[in-house]
């Protein structure tokens, strides 16, 4: 069994090779819980054609581990996060896994909620879409699912998003955002 804890401690590592694996295997956990999901998602040729890239694992880490992992990867820049999601990110993108690191900016918002439920971890898996209104309908009418909220609304750098708490195999559920860049 994988430390997922041991993993997200290991994204401030001073050594970089150290960072970049434990990041591989943290992209690797949050794919696997999402990859029966995904493929069957993918079966539906016109959800498919809307996938537009790899899947990105958002990991939830408290604020003092965010500033650690932060400095370790050279200061990324901050994105830019709508106000009532309480939520500080960087985004680590083309220097090795796919990931988005999260923290709490206040006690009430859903980061902290996490951290204060399971820790450190895994917190979500985002799926890149290029049409998030078009790719909420087909998973609404047709996989049966219930969006969390109930309009598409804005994400961090301006994206637009919309939540999917889905049952995983093995049971429990994962927390998955389609995202679709700025138009």
């Amino acid at each position: 069994m994988t430390d997922v804890r041991a993993l997200v401690d290991e994204l401030a590592a001073a050594d970089p090779a150290r960072r970049v694996a434990a990041g591989w295997q943290l992209h690797r956990e949050g794919c696997a819980l999402v990859e029966d999901i995904f493929a069957a998602w993918r079966k539906d040729a016109e959800f498919n054609v809307l996938v537009g890239g790899e899947p990105i694992v958002g990991i939830a880490v408290p604020t003092d581990l965010f500033a650690r992992i932060r400095q370790a990867m050279d200061s990324p820049p901050l994105a830019s996060v709508p106000e009532e999601q309480s939520t500080a990110e960087f985004e680590i993108h083309g220097r090795g896994p796919e990931m988005d690191i999260l923290t709490p900016v206040d006690s009430e918002g859903p980061i902290q909620k996490f951290l204060d439920r399971f820790g450190p971890g895994i917190q979500q898996v985002e799926l890149p879409v290029s049409d998030v209104d078009e790719a909420l309908r087909i998973l609404t009418e047709r996989f049966r699912l219930s969006p969390v909220y109930p309009e598409v609304r804005e994400g961090a750098n301006g994206t637009r998003v919309n939540f999917f708490l889905v049952d995983k195999r093995g049971g429990g559920k994962v927390l998955i955002e389609l995202f679709e860049a700025k138009r």
